[in-house]
C-alpha cells in the first residue's frame, strides 16, 4: 500500500470517528433516556409487587388474628377492620357471612353474600359461591328454588351441589319421583365428587330406588 493509500485511510477513518461523535452528541441523549425508562420500569414493576405482596400478606395476617378470636364479637369487629383486595375481599367477606349466620343474623349474612356475589373485583368462583351460600340461606323456598333452578344448568361451577339441593327440595315439597331424577343425573355426572356421590347414593338407598347401574364409580 502507498503512502497516499494510507493517508487516505486514515483521513477516512477520522471523518467516520468525527461522523460517529457527531451522532452520539446529537442523539446521544435519546439513547440516555432509553436506558432511564427501561431501568425506572423494571425497577417501578418490582417495586409494586412487593407492594402487592405486602398487603396480601397484611391481609392475611389480620384475618388469622380475626380468625383466632374466641368471642365472636371480637371476631367480627376484627374482620370489619380487615383491609383486604381482590381475592382476600371474597375471603373476607365469607367468613364474615358465616360469622353472621353463626351468631343469628340471616337477613345481614344474605346481604354480605348478595354483595359479593355482584363483586366485579374479586374471581368469578368467589361470586358464583357466595351466591350459592346466599340462596342456601334463603328462607322463602319458591326463592330458594328458582335460584338454585339457575345454578343448576350444566356447566356452571355448582351445578351439581344445587341439583342436590333441589332434589332435597322436591323432598320436602312431596315430590321423591324428582328427588330420585336428579339424584340419579348426579351420580350419572363425569364431574360428581365422591363426598358427592356417596351422600347421593346413600339418599337413594334410603328412598328404596334402584341405583343406576351406568352411576360413576369413584
Amino acid at each position: 500500500m502507498s503512502d497516499s493509500d494510507s493517508f487516505i485511510n486514515e483521513v477516512t477513518e477520522e471523518v467516520r470517528r468525527d461522523q460517529l461523535y457527531g451522532y452520539l452528541r446529537r442523539y446521544g441523549w435519546i439513547a440516555v433516556v432509553l436506558i432511564i425508562v427501561l431501568v425506572g420500569g423494571a425497577a417501578w414493576n418490582e417495586y409494586n409487587k412487593a407492594q402487592a405482596t405486602a398487603k396480601a400478606q397484611a391481609a392475611g395476617d389480620a384475618l388469622l388474628s380475626a380468625l383466632a378470636q374466641n368471642d365472636p364479637e371480637f371476631r367480627m369487629a376484627a374482620l370489619a377492620e380487615v383491609e383486604a383486595e381482590g381475592a382476600a375481599v371474597a375471603v373476607t367477606a365469607l367468613l364474615t357471612a358465616a360469622g353472621q349466620q353463626e351468631a343469628g343474623d340471616i337477613p345481614a349474612a344474605m346481604d354480605t353474600l348478595g354483595a359479593l356475589a355482584v363483586n366485579g373485583d374479586v374471581p368469578a368462583i368467589y361470586n358464583e359461591l357466595a351466591a350459592f351460600k346466599a340462596a342456601m340461606l334463603d328462607p322463602d323456598p319458591a326463592n330458594r328454588r328458582v335460584s338454585l333452578e339457575a345454578m343448576a344448568q350444566p356447566g356452571l361451577p355448582f351445578a351439581l351441589l344445587a341439583q342436590e339441593q333441589l332434589a332435597h327440595a322436591d323432598l320436602a315439597a312431596g315430590n321423591p319421583d324428582g328427588a330420585i331424577a336428579r339424584l340419579t343425573a348426579i351420580m350419572q355426572d363425569a364431574a360428581v365428587t365422591r363426598g358427592l356421590l356417596v351422600r347421593a347414593q346413600t339418599l337413594m338407598v334410603s328412598l328404596g330406588a334402584e341405583l343406576p347401574n351406568d352411576a360413576i364409580v369413584q
